[in-house]
């Protein structure tokens, strides 16, 4: 059995803050067994944490965080970008065509880039598995209803932190039923439903932390990118 964070965004993300480093050190420190950096709409920190993993004793597992028209959906074992802005079954297929496993963060969260809001449910069950517990959670009905779909729909469960802070990894670790500490063997295992989960509340004060310290790195990238350009 296997300990893996499948949710996480380092600093290549429009709103994480640190290093690749930081969590593949979070992640060794806390006891995990691997790693998927999903940054949004980017790779290349996920490349880099799959590069580095070994040294820190941990499975690298590539990913994205992909943003389709109808919301977030993480592409776990592809090496390439996603297109963002695609039809959800578009998106879908792509991961596919690239190798990779589809799996539906907080499906149920409209606030924070859902699909359950613009997808049916018979849309919705394509996907290869369903994130039923995202730690950055408020009441905790949108994770109760995400594993009730996942349940009558018979789709795999995974849980992730959605850490965009080093220090939020492994908050919701997805137990993987598997002896091959490789990332394929990592992702079979999810496909085929041979897991299990546990997860932490992130706090809310870590919650207001990173939403504030998000929308600051946002506005100082677009101040950026418009200084660079004229």
């Amino acid at each position: 059995m296997l300990a893996v964070e499948l949710h996480a965004h380092s600093e290549h993300s429009h709103d994480g803050r640190d290093p690749v480093e930081d969590l593949l050190a979070r992640a060794r420190d806390v006891g995990l067994d691997g790693l998927a950096v999903t940054d949004h709409d980017t790779i290349e920190g996920s490349l880099e944490a799959v590069d580095l993993a070994d040294e820190y004793g941990l499975v690298g597992i590539p990913g994205l965080e992909v943003t389709s028209a109808a919301g977030h959906v993480l592409a776990l074992g592809v090496e390439e970008v996603v297109p963002p802005d695609r039809p959800f079954g578009e998106t879908l297929d792509a991961i596919h065509d690239r190798g990779g496993i589809a799996v539906v963060p907080h499906p149920f969260q409209k606030s924070r880039h859902g699909v359950g809001a613009k997808v049916d449910r018979e849309e919705l069950a394509r996907a290869d598995a369903i994130e039923v517990y995202n730690s950055r959670l408020l009441t905790g009905l949108a994770n109760r209803r995400a594993e009730q779909f996942a349940r009558r729909h018979g789709l795999p469960m995974t849980a992730g932190s959605d850490a965009h802070i080093a220090e939020m990894v492994g908050q919701a670790p997805t137990h993987v039923a598997t002896d091959d500490r490789s990332a394929a063997g990592v992702l079979e295992a999810v496909a085929a439903g041979r897991t299990s989960f546990e997860g932490k509340r992130t706090p809310w004060r870590v919650s207001i932390r990173q939403a504030a310290g998000g929308a600051k790195r946002r506005v100082h990238r677009r101040l950026r990118d418009l200084l660079g350009s004229s």
